[in-house]
């Protein structure tokens, strides 16, 4: 299969890549290198033959036809997207831009391709979303977000990825554009943009600076390994229903705080403070964001009982496979913190 991967130099979309690269597929990666992209994401697999990079924002529809044209996938794997919520609290437009207007882009001109095919069953726009759409949980574990939960989007990062997931939806039942959908809970593991709080946490730990938590660090989120998730991802954009979307969730919920003081004990085994002292003392609690959701948790029975998939790790086996990895890149890290906003409080806008 020859795979249209947008936003495949990110986090999650370039597990995707070397996942999809490993099992035989072809993958065109279009992404526009924005500030939480880098390509060595996918050095893994740059000298594949099966692999092509095409630098392009989603932004430029003229850009997509001619990427359409000229490689012909046989599905799309739709995930690039402006998607920090500190950052959509500082700087919406960028958010409204790339993840509303972009996905339009997106799927007109997937639309186009695929009119211009002859329609084609086969084909698939895969768009992958977020669970921050459908807002907050309360604290009661037996409730979780199941794909029939009613949007609730709390940022302009949400509302923004809630609106795309709208438009794809609509171009199906509009168009019949044969679409899947998936949203997932919160990803880790290798290769995360060190912005983010697990990263965050680690590199913050080995330098001596605070170690931040919003809050009280009550805050519960499903941790989700990012190569689980890139392996569920493939999963659906070949065997998923059209028309129907896929809660994607790790089934292990944590709260930040527990999650901060597991990373703390894996490093103090992993990397030892000098003074013999547990990375645990550099916890600090400072000011909660605005409209910091209280709870995010996935009931993923609809891909385990149509599709067979299950997450493979715990967070614990996937928080010491993390954080080991971290300690081994230092040269791929290193570089990317003094990216604009890297290691700076963001979201503190009301």
């Amino acid at each position: 299969m020859k795979l249209l991967v947008t936003g495949g130099a990110g986090f999650i979309g370039s597990a995707v890549v070397r996942l999809a690269i490993a099992r035989g597929h072809q993958v065109v990666n279009v992404d526009a290198l924005t500030y939480a992209a880098c390509l060595e994401n996918v050095a893994p697999v740059a000298d594949n033959p099966g692999y092509v990079f095409e630098q392009a924002d989603i932004r430029e529809r003229q850009a997509l036809d001619r990427i359409f044209a000229e490689h012909a996938p046989d599905a799309v794997m739709h995930l690039a997207a402006e998607s920090h919520v500190d950052r959509s609290i500082d700087g919406p437009s960028d958010f409204i831009e790339t993840n509303i207007t972009g996905t339009f882009n997106m799927l007109e001109a997937a639309r186009s391709y695929w009119s211009a095919k002859g329609k084609p069953e086969s084909f698939r726009f895969h768009h992958i979303s977020t669970d921050e759409v459908f807002g907050s949980l309360p604290a009661d574990p037996s409730i979780k977000f199941t794909e029939e939960t009613p949007y609730d989007p709390r940022s302009p990062y949400s509302a923004s990825k809630a609106s795309s997931d709208h438009l794809v939806r609509a171009w199906q039942e509009t168009y019949g554009l044969p679409v899947v959908l998936t949203n997932c809970s919160n990803n880790y593991g290798p290769y995360h943009f060190p912005e983010k709080l697990i990263p965050v946490v680690i590199l913050n730990a080995l330098v001596g600076k605070e170690l931040p938590i919003y809050g009280d660090g009550s805050n519960v989120r499903d941790w989700l390994y990012v190569e689980d998730h890139a392996d569920a991802l493939l999963l659906v954009v070949q065997k998923g229903e059209v028309g129907r979307s896929y809660n994607i969730g790790g089934e292990n919920e944590r709260s930040n705080l527990e999650l901060v003081q597991t990373l703390c004990t894996i490093l103090d085994d992993k990397s030892p403070r000098a003074d013999g002292l547990s990375y645990k003392e550099q916890i600090t609690f400072v000011t909660d964001r605005p409209g910091h959701d209280a709870r995010y948790a996935i009931e993923p029975a609809r891909i385990r009982n149509e599709l067979g998939w299950r997450p493979s790790v715990t967070v614990e086996e996937g928080l010491a496979a993390t954080v080991q990895w971290y300690l081994d890149n230092e040269d791929w890290w290193k570089p990317l913190q003094n990216r604009q906003g890297v290691g700076q409080r963001l979201g503190v806008k009301k």
